[in-house]
């Protein structure tokens, strides 16, 4: 947050009075004066650091947001962000951090440091683009290149906008000589790989003491918990090969397993508790219709709030899948297994991050960015669009909706390990949703990177208060202590699979 100063106050004067738009300049003067010293007051009123590290942002936010516009382009699947990686690691290392790469068997991870001993505070980064979601800069349906990945979810502004909050947060820790630890987690793979998970159980996160995140959305908010438990696998069934119509009964068709089982789903449908989700495909259906089938494949994803409720779910659909084997006389077997837990909230650090979320602001679109986001909305096909001041509010603290529309991270089993916070900053055109092109136009142009500016901002705040505040961090860990009474954290990942390196995004 900036201040007016009487320079600047003169100026607006003498502007006015110049061009015969205000007869009294004294007046004018005067009521600058009144403001400035308001903004004098309120600058005085934030705590310790907040107007330096607001301006190490601003100071920095041109580079970023440059590196966010070449990730953009790189636009790089889950475990091949080659080059993404490659160029957040130059640049933290050009500012001054010490990095270990490759960490937890995942060649794009990596964690960059600065500082030492306690408290350790983590930021996470992510930047792996999904398949099929390439798009130009463009209100318009356009790929850059015809089925290629593209950055729908906006991981380009999130690994760069969390790595603009680390290197504002290094320049006030030297500035003001703070002790404490600072590192920035490049996780990939978020996109279905559960990067985070192989991380979380290399123990790569067991000393630090808060964990700060956030996401591109199409509006500006805390996330304090919530997201979705998922679990995802590949479900295989073998059959017996044989010719279609001349020797039907030999054949035992894997296809007609995979088909009874997505029944099974479809009737178990009903018997689960509402806020559940179950989505899969077809990934392998056969090589020919007059071919039975020998082998099929089914790539299956559910969802819930909990944890625990999705492991009695997850039960029930492995239930099933022996039951289609068994149908049809094939065997099976479920490889591939993803897991992200639901993200856990902390209670202590929620009122602190609305108060520095709002101190962050949200922004106004000018007059460019507004005709793309009119023209864009009109590809929404929504009956009533968002309004475009959406990007400028800040939503009030809400406890979570279970039943709320919600997707799914492996930020939830970083929470499970750390006392957490995130933010959503309007990063989109009011009314898009994530993994839409309409995700990726946004992401890629100023709409996006001056959303990203507000997420730096609050992540920024909420890291220096959290070194100047042993006190917050230890309310921190007594709510995650209570929120975690009574429960274990599991993954559903067997402990010997290894990160799927080859995983290409479901």
């Amino acid at each position: 947050m900036s201040t007016l100063n009487l320079s600047q106050c003169r100026a607006v004067v003498r502007l006015f009075h110049g061009a015969r738009r205000l007869q009294w300049p004294r007046i004018a003067l005067a009521i600058c004066v009144i403001v400035w010293t308001a903004s004098v007051a309120i600058a005085q009123s934030m705590p310790a650091g907040h107007q330096q590290v607001e301006q190490f942002v601003d100071e920095n936010a041109a580079n970023w947001k440059q590196v966010s516009k070449q990730i953009w382009e790189y636009a790089e699947l889950g475990y091949h962000e080659e080059k993404s990686s490659a160029l957040l690691q130059a640049q933290l290392k050009a500012a001054g951090f010490t990095l270990q790469s490759g960490v937890a068997d995942e060649p794009t991870a990596f964690i960059a440091s600065y500082g030492q001993g306690k408290p350790v505070i983590a930021i996470l980064g992510e930047f792996d683009a999904l398949p099929g979601l390439s798009q130009q800069t463009s209100p318009e349906r356009a790929p850059v290149v015809a089925d290629a990945p593209g950055h729908g979810c906006g991981h380009n502004l999130l690994g760069s906008g969390a790595a603009l909050a680390a290197v504002a947060v290094k320049k006030f820790m030297e500035a003001n000589h703070v002790s404490g630890t600072l590192r920035y987690y490049g996780t990939p793979a978020e996109e279905g790989g559960s990067g985070k998970v192989y991380m979380v159980r290399d123990g790569l996160f067991k000393d630090v003491d808060v964990v700060l995140h956030w996401h591109p959305g199409d509006r500006n908010s805390v996330n304090n918990g919530g997201m979705l438990a998922v679990t995802s696998a590949k479900f295989t069934f073998h059959g017996i090969a044989a010719h279609a119509a001349m020797a039907p009964d030999r054949g035992r068709s894997a296809l007609d397993a995979v088909m009874l089982m997505g029944t099974g789903i479809e009737y178990m449908r009903e018997h689960v508790p509402s806020n559940t989700r179950i989505h899969y495909i077809i990934s392998k259906g056969g090589v020919a219709a007059n071919i039975v089938p020998d082998l099929a494949q089914m790539d299956l994803m559910a969802r819930n709030p909990s944890n625990s409720t999705l492991n009695g779910i997850w039960d029930r659909l492995l239930k099933i899948a022996q039951g289609a084997a068994l149908m049809t006389g094939t065997t099976y077997e479920v490889t591939d297994i993803g897991s992200d837990a639901n993200i856990i909230g902390n209670d202590a650090l929620a009122p602190v991050a609305q108060k520095n979320l709002e101190e962050a602001g949200g922004y106004t679109l000018d007059k460019a960015q507004t005709e793309f986001a009119l023209k864009l909305q009109k590809t929404l096909g929504l009956d009533t669009a968002p309004s475009l001041d959406q990007t400028k509010i800040i939503e009030p603290l809400r406890p979570v909706d279970l039943n709320a529309p919600s997707a799914s991270t492996d930020v939830g089993d970083v929470s499970w390990t750390v006392p957490t916070i995130g933010f959503t900053t309007a990063t989109f055109v009011p009314g898009v949703a994530a993994h839409t092109w309409q995700a990726t136009a946004s992401a890629g142009m100023s709409i996006g990177q001056d959303g990203m500016m507000i997420a730096s901002k609050a992540i920024a705040l909420t890291a220096i208060d959290l070194f100047n505040s042993p006190e917050l961090i230890m309310a921190a860990k007594a709510d995650f202590d209570r929120k975690l009474a009574g429960k274990i954290y599991q993954s559903a990942i067997p402990a010997g699979q290894k990160p799927l390196i080859d995983y290409r995004g479901k």
